[in-house]
């Protein structure tokens, strides 16, 4: 049976690898997330109603629930796409020790918002 475990991973993805490790080390330093994976992938869509295949840069980014609509904001502000994807999944379970650390490192230091 699934836990609420308050934690959900965040998809997005960018144009270029410059862009997506900026994006992530701009997230992780503001605490909007704990951990954030970088991955290099083949996109297929259809955009304008045209197909495409572009070589794009996935972020999964670990954090929050309660800090889904901070982050949202943030990646929004930040991305070069006109329509960014920026999905979230929930996490209904994982290891006590990782969900422990991925809240402390989620959250900003006290006084901080």
């Amino acid at each position: 049976m699934p836990m609420e475990t308050g934690v959900c991973i965040v998809t997005t993805s960018i144009g270029t690898e410059d862009e997506a490790e900026a994006l992530a080390q701009s997230i992780v330093e503001a605490r909007l997330a704990a951990c954030v994976q970088v991955q290099r992938v083949r996109s297929l869509y259809i955009w304008q109603e045209a197909l495409h295949r572009e070589p794009e840069w996935v972020l999964h980014i670990k954090t929050l629930d309660a800090r889904y609509a901070a982050l949202e904001a943030f990646i929004r502000e930040r991305h070069s796409y006109e329509t960014p994807e920026i999905l979230r999944v929930p996490v209904t379970a994982g290891s006590a020790d990782y969900l422990h650390w991925l809240r402390a490192g989620s959250t900003p230091p006290s006084g901080q918002a």
